[in-house]
């Protein structure tokens, strides 16, 4: 299937490793062209050379903490200097995890204000500067990366800002929709990256189990009974970027293989 991206420019936050990486191979892979913004220069380096091996388009990379308002306009100014434009916003950065203190230990500026200023005010801010763009060429697409903690109960700050992201899609999706702007949201579970493999030689020493135990566990998670890795992320992910997608709108897509029971409807 021709996903009709060829010539596209994608910009994708937190793009040096894990789902964004994935992401921005799959993106590539589509020859589009790809811009990848992280915090940390030496992971950027190595990422573009990695993504340029794969399809025809140009790789840049930047750094950008997406918590700094002018960092992202910059972000935004360095990408179109040099590719005009943005097509397609792929809103990945942000802090591993959330922190999970009880209830009557949340504090504002401990807890939640640094999660909800990456993973929301970091998309929020991201979305605002690339807007424009996509307004004036008539077209485009914001995927943004939330998780299941949106779903679950267990960590009150994960759940808070994972939520708040799926918020923060339909009221995008609605204000852009008439501009021919697509914004969705993806929810995984858990994913397999480059950084799993450090936490299960952890468990292994700790814990005294087998590789092949460990593994196990981790495909009886969900309902297909197999491990998801970063590269399904990037499928679903690349399809929303595609025009394809032109149905597919203000949604929130779960994509952890059937993790959980409850029903959404």
């Amino acid at each position: 299937m021709d996903l009709q991206l060829e010539g596209k420019v994608a910009l994708v936050t937190g793009g040096s490793r894990g789902i964004g990486k994935a992401i921005a191979l799959a993106l590539a892979g589509e020859n589009c062209h790809v811009v990848i913004a992280a915090r940390d220069q030496f992971r950027i380096d190595e990422a573009v050379k990695e993504i340029g091996e794969v399809g025809s388009g140009d790789i840049l990379g930047f750094q950008c903490d997406t918590t700094d308002p002018q960092a992202v306009k910059d972000l935004v100014r360095n990408t179109t200097a040099q590719l005009e434009t943005v097509d397609i916003l792929v809103n990945n950065a942000a802090q591993p995890g959330g922190p999970r203190p009880p209830l009557l230990e949340i504090d504002w500026e401990e807890h939640l204000l640094p999660q909800v200023d990456t993973k929301v005010m970091g998309y929020i801010r991201c979305a605002q500067s690339v807007a424009p763009l996509m307004k004036a060429g008539g077209w485009g697409r914001i995927i943004n990366i939330s998780g299941m903690q949106a779903r679950n109960s267990g960590s009150t700050v994960g759940s808070i800002r994972n939520v708040a992201v799926s918020a923060l899609t339909k009221n995008l999706a609605d204000e852009l929709g008439p501009h021919g702007i697509n914004v969705n949201c993806i929810h995984p579970g858990q994913t397999t990256t480059e950084a799993t493999e450090e936490r299960i030689q952890a468990q292994i020493s700790n814990e005294n189990i087998s590789r092949e135990n460990i593994l196990q566990s981790m495909s009886q998670q969900n309902s297909v009974k197999q491990i998801i890795h970063a590269s399904h992320i990037a499928s679903l992910t690349t399809f929303l970027a595609s025009p394809l997608s032109i149905a597919v709108t203000g949604e929130t897509i779960a994509a952890g293989g059937g993790v959980g029971s409850g029903i959404y409807y």
